[in-house]
């Protein structure tokens, strides 16, 4: 029990206003943690998605210094998911939260090691783009990336702002994207393999292109994933493993 001392210094239990003075202190701090953890996702999120565009461009230009700031960037984003991960464990331990709250701090857990494991695959993607360029694209099989690398930036810009609005019924659409994706991904797969079967030159070149595209592929499926977190953090509902439709109407009730 609190304590304050009476007129005579000895001593005594604290008053029902300081009571309440006191957890209306500790309320505004927890609430200023939960925000501070939400920002620092949102910040996340922001590195990944411009290590994202960053390996697409060096695709595109072959700008080895580019490439090099993609691989070094990831060091980064593995850091600042360890520090995330830390502070909600200290949280969770300090403040012993429910409901909402611990629904938020879950949800941030989940989503950042998607975001952490989206890092990873925009590395993948510079290391194919040093990989081809070093190969003076030798044998390049034609095959267009621009509009599965847009689908998948877009997906997770969309995660990300679903998240910071806390709307399901945004989280919702972006699974649904995610079945465009693997349409756009499975199409250039058969492309890929025509090419290969056609010229063997460009057999290299293909793996490497193929590389890419699951890369840009899983960075969808990293995005569903966050999605489906944001509809659970808001309705308190698992939907992961359910259908699209059936998401997209837990996400509206």
């Amino acid at each position: 029990m609190a304590l304050e001392r009476g007129p005579d210094g000895t001593p005594g239990p604290a008053s029902p206003l300081t009571m309440l003075t006191m957890s209306e202190h500790t309320s505004k701090q927890f609430d200023s943690e939960l925000e501070s953890v939400r920002s620092s996702v949102l910040r996340m999120g922001g590195l990944v998605e411009e290590q994202i565009m960053r390996a697409v461009e060096s695709l595109a230009s072959g700008d080895m210094a580019l490439i090099e700031s993609v691989v070094e960037g990831d060091k980064l984003v593995n850091r600042m998911e360890v520090e995330l991960d830390e502070r909600c464990s200290h949280i969770v331990a300090r403040r012993q939260p429910t409901a909402g709250d611990l629904r938020m701090l879950m949800t941030v857990v989940k989503m950042i090691t998607d975001l952490e494991r989206i890092g990873d695959e925009a590395q993948k993607v510079a290391r194919m783009a040093r990989m081809i360029h070093e190969a003076e694209r030798a044998h390049m099989p034609r095959v267009e990336l621009a509009h599965i690398a847009d689908t998948a930036i877009e997906m997770l810009r969309k995660a990300l702002d679903s998240f910071a609005r806390l709307d399901p019924i945004a989280a919702a659409q972006v699974v649904r994207d995610d079945i465009a994706l693997d349409d756009e991904y499975r199409a250039i797969v058969r492309q890929l393999i025509t090419f290969m079967i056609e010229d063997p030159r460009t057999i290299s070149r293909s793996i490497e292109i193929l590389t890419i595209v699951k890369a840009l592929e899983r960075i969808g499926d990293h995005a569903k994933n966050m999605c489906e977190y944001t509809v659970y953090m808001v309705k308190g509902r698992d939907v992961r493993h359910i259908g699209v439709e059936d998401l997209e109407r837990e996400a509206a009730e």
